[in-house]
């Protein structure tokens, strides 16, 4: 089995593949200062709870933004998994061409959703990825990475709002009921999820444009259920979108190589 790991800045997700089926995935806090037993008993402990057995692990690539993560994950796999594990980074095979001045500088969590992203739907695509921060991608229906944006997150939208406002509470992420609230929770909520719609409507609609022609506008991440019902510009939600592309990333560069 193929384990899939993509370390976001505030989330960890882990997917586990049986051939091309999904059989299991968690999310999990990213923390940088663990070290590699702690986060060996933590996916261990994952494992139990599936009743799946971490012998079947055969194979692991992890997608990283967090660069001192990879210092605890590559011994974790060879420690708890007998695996060397595959790193997206500068080398790895994609099969996808990367428009960008320094391609090095992509993320390469960004890279992975456009390769899952153009395997999956084809066509113009743009690519909105709700996380730690909100990145828009474009590829073009050659499957030619184009770059995009990146935008400050929900989440650290919010937190800014009630770090640097000294009577703004912290509040929870929820549907607003209307734009004309009558307290203060309700209208930090709904300038938050409002206000975060026309930012995503506003980018989509500004690239659609400089693209020349439409494109599918397709939502992943992990806040993307927050926002996305109140956007008017995202055609798919596909929650799994990354851990798919690991999975064809890891197809691209191990098949026809022997197993560890």
């Amino acid at each position: 089995m193929l384990l899939v790991v993509d370390v976001g800045n505030t989330n960890t997700v882990i997917g586990l593949y049986d051939g091309n089926k999904l059989v299991n995935n968690w999310r999990v806090r990213t923390v940088a200062d663990h070290t590699v037993d702690e986060y060996g008993m933590l996916i261990l402990n994952l494992y139990r709870t599936s009743k799946i057995s971490s012998k079947s692990v055969t194979d692991i690539i992890i997608s990283c933004v967090v660069p001192p993560m990879l210092n605890i994950l590559e011994p974790l796999c060879e420690r708890y998994f007998n695996v060397k594990p595959l790193i997206v980074g500068p080398g790895i095979k994609t099969g996808m061409p990367i428009h960008y001045d320094n391609p090095k500088e992509v993320g390469a969590d960004r890279i992975v959703n456009a390769v899952a992203a153009h395997e999956k739907y084809k066509g113009e695509l743009i690519v909105v990825d709700f996380g730690t921060a909100t990145t828009f991608d474009y590829i073009t229906i050659k499957g030619e990475y184009m770059g995009g944006c990146i935008a400050p997150g929900l989440l650290i939208s919010s937190e800014a709002l009630f770090e640097k406002a000294s009577k703004l509470p912290r509040v929870e992420f929820s549907r607003p009921k209307t734009a004309l609230a009558k307290d203060t929770v309700s209208s930090m909520q709904a300038g938050i999820i409002y206000g975060y719609a026309g930012l995503v409507d506003g980018i989509v609609t500004r690239m659609k444009s400089e693209i020349g022609h439409d494109a599918t506008v397709i939502a992943t991440g992990g806040l993307l259920h927050v926002v996305a019902q109140e956007t008017k510009t995202i055609n798919v939600i596909d929650e799994m979108l990354t851990l798919e592309g690991l999975k064809i990333i890891y197809q691209r560069n191990r098949m026809g190589e022997t197993h560890h």
